[in-house]
């Protein structure tokens, strides 16, 4: 068992430097795209991070997942089907295994931690714009009365409050 171990354990870290090492940085770098997408897109649909709904309210685990794999499937798959041919080449054999690891590192953890960060970045910069506006000064009635719409505005806004 123990040498079963450490030669999966090799196996793993003998992907770093060997054929098809460029997957490596391709597939983190696609799902992180796809990721960031996905992060900007919750945010602004006012959707709360992935991580803190997972844990938070288990109830939406499923949709959340599906979520995740509707953005970071095909991704996985690739890295699935690419670690096989790398596992073929070189080892002269599959291991299931160590290809769904290699698939999780490539695909979904990339995808789950830069969505988050998206999520929260965007939902810092709206933050930031609402305060700014209501930091703005706005124009009194005197600087409405200036205006002739602004002051239509103003009499017909009188006349319905002496109307109640």
């Amino acid at each position: 068992m123990e040498e079963a171990l450490r030669q999966a354990w090799d196996n793993l870290f003998g992907r770093v430097d060997g054929p098809m090492s460029f997957r490596l940085i391709i597939q983190p770098v696609v799902a992180t795209f796809l990721a960031i997408r996905a992060g900007w897109t919750d945010a602004r649909e006012g959707r709360p991070i992935f991580f803190w709904t997972l844990a938070r309210d288990p109830i939406q685990t499923r949709v959340m997942l599906r979520n995740l794999w509707r953005i970071a499937g095909k991704v996985f798959v690739v890295a699935l089907v690419l670690d096989a041919i790398y596992q073929i080449i070189v080892l002269h054999w599959i291991y299931p295994v160590q290809a769904l690891i290699v698939a999780t590192l490539l695909a979904l953890v990339p995808c789950m931690v830069v969505r988050a960060v998206g999520n929260r970045i965007v939902t810092m910069a709206r933050r930031r714009q609402s305060t700014e506006t209501k930091e703005v000064p706005r124009a009194d009635s005197r600087d409405l009365s200036s205006k002739p719409e602004a002051s239509e505005h103003h009499e017909n806004q009188t006349r319905l409050t002496q109307d109640k």
